[in-house]
């Protein structure tokens, strides 16, 4: 996700992200709202780019909010391993017809039970494309998806055939040829059931979202809070252990830092390069450090003038230009590694390409750039929020490119995460964009197939290659989740000669809390564990 625990796109050094960060707030942090004296803590989260809609959302500021709000069927643990939230069962015998089995008793902060039904229309609302639900292409898997989201006109049927009501805790899943990883995707927060008010009038649905979470929606002041309480008749294992979250905005993860320091805030989820140096030294054992399952990146944007048509050598080229080490080491003070690959290590099916692509070779760099025509115009743009810490290493990304290929290449900052994201979806990037990805579910495929595919709502590159896709569909078809994971090892390595993107850093969360609060723990895609803060 862009931003990411779900697939999800980062804000900042989350996300998505590549860490997520914040968006355009107040600086001020206004200490009422900051959680002080009372059961509730607070935490810097942006401005999500949409209202938080589990199947709208793909970015690492909403993400937090619908994880607050929503629970799916199942979730993963810090080994990777499955472990169910309301599903009580799921099974096939083909990996083509799965029986989902409910647990009972679980309602949506309205009252209204969660049943099968819930899931089953959910899905179908979601997938339609007259909805325009950004996570839509999830639910392609599922037989009949073609009828309410075809390529081209109208649907041609309200709901996919694949879904079937079988009782109230019973519904049934076919898809459309056998998945092996279907499971696995289900893990992610897109397929978190809605009640039945939210088909009514889905748009104000999403400003006083009903989930069936751990906690249930309170306020939302839009750029500086969005507020949520513990919802007492939650029943999963994963309940709240405090009275509510405010997700607190700010216009610069400095700004959230000094608020932190000076406890008017008790969570930031990253520290800008400004603050990394002296961050624990600051925080002592409050400051956090952990790697987690994110590949930051830069982008082409392959319908932009640099990028249109262009050889794939030169996009080697630039890549190898790119000292990832020692900006690695210095800019972002040791707080990233160099990826080798463009799935982290914290999947299954992770793999140290061994490609001189992603090799720092200044000479060949610049040979590569020149035997695939170079770039029209000789120059290139790297987009970036600048709410979200970038500034500096993409900066120091621009000046090897021009040192060691002699293309110009220019920061491109915007204002806020939801302003970056916005460009990308209106195929407005100039040229290039940092991009991070923060895993949905964790296997290598969540870090192709929902980024790179033709089809995939997250490729904002509008990257297409037939031969690409004709390899990812071969690994959804494989016979085991083994093969499956073997095949899309197959389709990295011919990723690394046509580059749809060019890995940076995996992704190591850097962030801290308050001495106002305990318990605050980290997964295993990088978020802070939210319901599991308690105050001292």
């Amino acid at each position: 996700m862009r931003g990411a625990k779900s697939a999800k796109w980062v804000a900042s050094a989350i996300v998505v992200a590549l860490a997520a960060t914040a968006c355009s707030g107040s600086d001020s942090g206004d200490t009422s709202d900051s959680g002080k004296g009372d059961g509730y803590v607070s935490i810097e989260v942006g401005e999500p780019q949409n209202a938080p809609i589990p199947s709208d959302t793909n970015e690492s500021n909403g993400s937090y909010l619908v994880k607050a709000l929503f629970t799916q069927l199942l979730e993963f643990d810090d080994k990777g391993e499955i472990v169910y939230l309301n599903a009580e069962s799921i099974e096939t015998e083909d990996s083509k017809t799965w029986t989902v089995k409910l647990k009972d008793g679980w309602t949506f902060h309205d009252g209204e039970k969660v049943t099968a039904k819930s899931y089953v229309d959910t899905w179908n609302w979601a997938a339609n494309i007259k909805n325009n639900q950004k996570n839509s292409f999830w639910f392609s898997d599922i037989a009949g998806y073609e009828d309410v989201h075809p390529e081209k006109g109208e649907p041609t049927a309200e709901t996919m055939s694949g879904l079937k009501v079988v009782d109230d805790l019973t519904f049934t899943i076919e898809l459309s040829k056998p998945v092996p990883y279907f499971e696995y995707k289900m893990g992610y927060t897109t397929w978190a059931p809605l009640p039945s008010v939210a088909f009514e009038d889905p748009k104000a649905f999403g400003q006083k979202p009903v989930g069936n979470g751990p906690y249930k929606f309170e306020k939302w002041d839009h750029n500086k809070l969005f507020q949520v309480s513990a919802y007492k008749d939650y029943k999963g294992e994963d309940k709240a252990h405090n009275d509510g979250i405010k997700f607190v905005n700010y216009s610069t993860v400095e700004a959230a830092y000094q608020e932190l320091i000076s406890g008017n805030l008790d969570m930031v989820r990253t520290i800008g390069p400004k603050d990394l140096p002296k961050y624990k030294q600051d925080l002592g054992d409050r400051a956090i450090e952990q790697p987690y399952a994110a590949v930051q990146s830069i982008v082409p944007a392959y319908y932009s003038k640099p990028f249109k048509g262009v050889d794939p050598k030169v996009v080697q080229g630039l890549s190898m230009a790119i000292d990832r080490e020692t900006i690695a080491k210095t800019v972002l003070n040791g707080t990233r590694e160099p990826a080798t690959s463009f799935t982290p290590p914290q999947v299954k099916g992770n793999q140290d390409l061994d490609t001189p692509s992603l090799t720092f070779d200044p000479k060949r760099a610049k040979e590569l750039v020149e035997e695939g025509g170079g770039i029209p115009g000789n120059k290139i743009w790297i987009q970036f929020n600048a709410d979200g810490g970038h500034a500096e290493w993409v900066t120091a990304v621009c000046e090897n490119i021009r040192q060691n290929t002699g293309v110009e290449c220019i920061p491109d900052s915007k204002p806020d995460f939801q302003t970056d994201l916005d460009l990308r979806d209106a195929n407005k990037v100039k040229g290039m964009y940092r991009g991070g990805w923060v895993a949905d579910y964790p296997l290598n495929v969540n870090f192709m197939r929902e980024l790179y595919h033709t089809k995939a709502e997250a490729n904002s590159g509008r990257f297409s290659n037939k031969e690409i896709d004709a390899l990812f569909e071969k690994g959804d078809s494989a016979a085991s989740l083994e093969e499956s994971i073997k095949l899309y090892q197959e389709a990295e390595q011919k990723m690394a000669e046509l580059m749809p993107a060019i890995p940076m850093f995996n992704y190591k969360l850097n962030a801290g809390y308050s001495d106002r609060v305990e318990n605050v723990k980290v997964d295993w895609h990088g978020d802070l564990v939210v319901n599991e803060v308690t105050v001292k």
